[in-house]
């Protein structure tokens, strides 16, 4: 057994698979004590080999030939870091069909078709695993699935995109405006020249979706997460934050209610006593809310090279484990109930909102009636700046559901006394 050597193919070479090149490298000399086998990567997928070639030792591993891959009865387990929907979806698929086992970083494939991806592999009794596809480095979805096992989860709550963070972090802590934060976050690469995904809320959404299926053991896709990105928040809404005692975050969230699961990602107003409120720069936290274990929080890097190779060479490492007891197949999809999806009009929060009105007698009694008639309980109104004719004042509300805020926004923004809206967040 000592003895025996497991090949794997590596598909994608950039930054997370050449972290995987380099962690398998690390761990060569204990593979054996540390698994009872040996992983030898016996064949590495690019698109360009020239280029590759300079970021390894033996450019023979190389190769922009699929079926060399999928069709090696040597190879057992395919690593897929190509991202993206195809061809990753269909070098996935076959190579399931192939008996192969597969580990994969793939958000955007697994929040989208994930029980494709797992029906196929327990068909095929085998693995797929992804670990590394949410808060990169950061173990959570084997501790939810395995670890937390005994628990009825009602809540997984936390900070998914180190870009999102970093940015909010350097508005917060140095005074700068979004648009200055993200160009640093970019000179810095933290964030990507398009950094759409990131700063709309996407990427966040997907992963709230894979959480929240293995959470709650009913399917959640990326379609079901309402997204709402850090573009709109300012430096002025992050002042106030202070002045409340709280920090603004993006958080994805994701809760089993009796009335359906709550899935979204949204900025949010959390008090500065908040595990996650200390959460700063590139770092991810994941706070999970059991029965039985109560509270339980992961941090640490949620993305990068290393920390997100660290994840996938963890499950290759899990595989090997179950090839060489013959049990691979062990845990495979765990979504069993069908549970309804809750929209976001019902969803119940307490709202920050800042507005420009007139600095006249009367106004603000108005704007509460307004929002009194929508069953829009007020909880605080703050005037605390003056511009020209105009005041800007915060209101702080009561639970209100989404639907009834919406409807009073509605009218408040076709009042003559009121300038504009100028931000709108949630309070945890």
């Amino acid at each position: 057994m000592a003895d025996r050597v497991i090949k794997a193919a590596l598909l994608g070479l950039g930054t997370v698979g050449g972290g995987v090149y380099k962690v398998l490298k690390m761990q060569e000399e204990e593979m054996i004590p540390k698994l009872g086998a040996k992983v030898e990567l016996k064949k590495i997928l690019v698109r360009n080999i020239e280029k590759a070639s300079k970021k390894i030792d033996d450019p023979s591993l190389l190769t922009d030939n699929w079926k060399e891959i999928v069709e090696d009865p040597e190879i057992e387990i395919v690593i897929e870091l190509i991202g993206g929907m195809e061809p990753a979806r269909t070098y996935i698929l076959e190579a399931l069909e192939a008996g192969k086992n597969v580990v994969t970083a793939n958000k955007d494939l697994i929040a989208a078709d994930g029980h494709i991806l797992l029906d196929t592999a327990a068909k095929n009794k085998k693995d797929f695993l992804h670990e590394a596809a949410v808060a990169g480095g950061i173990p959570i979805i084997r501790p939810i699935k395995q670890c937390l096992a005994g628990n009825h989860i009602s809540e997984v709550m936390g900070i998914m995109n180190g870009t999102t963070n970093f940015i909010l972090t350097k508005m917060s802590q140095n005074g700068m405006e979004f648009a200055d934060a993200l160009k640093l976050a970019q000179e810095l690469g933290y964030a990507e020249s398009d950094p759409t995904a990131d700063v709309e809320g996407l990427d966040a959404g997907r992963k709230v979706a894979i959480l929240a299926s293995a959470a709650f053991n009913s399917r959640v896709t990326f379609d079901d997460v309402y997204t709402e990105g850090i573009t709109k928040i300012t430096a002025t809404d992050i002042q106030y934050a202070k002045e409340m005692g709280c920090v603004i975050k993006l958080l994805g969230v994701a809760r089993n209610t009796p009335e359906g699961i709550e899935a979204r990602v949204h900025p949010m107003l959390i008090d500065v006593n908040h595990p996650l409120a200390s959460v700063n720069d590139a770092y991810n936290a994941v706070f999970v809310q059991g029965d039985a274990v109560q509270d339980a929080m992961f941090y640490g890097r949620g993305a990068g090279e290393l920390p997100t190779a660290s994840a996938v060479v963890g499950d290759v490492f899990d595989i090997v484990r179950n090839i060489l007891n013959d049990c691979c197949g062990r845990i495979g999809c765990t979504c069993y109930k069908n549970l309804p999806i809750k929209h976001m009009n019902e969803i119940s929060s307490k709202f920050f909102i800042r507005m420009f009105v007139e600095d006249r007698p009367g106004v603000l009694a108005n704007i509460a009636s307004v929002f009194g008639n929508s069953g829009v309980s007020l909880a605080q109104v703050i005037q605390r700046r003056k511009n020209d004719q105009y005041a800007e004042i915060v209101v702080i509300t009561d639970d209100v559901k989404e639907k009834n805020l919406k409807d009073a926004l509605a009218v408040a923004k076709g009042m003559s006394t009121v300038k504009e809206i100028s931000g709108m967040i949630r309070v945890a």
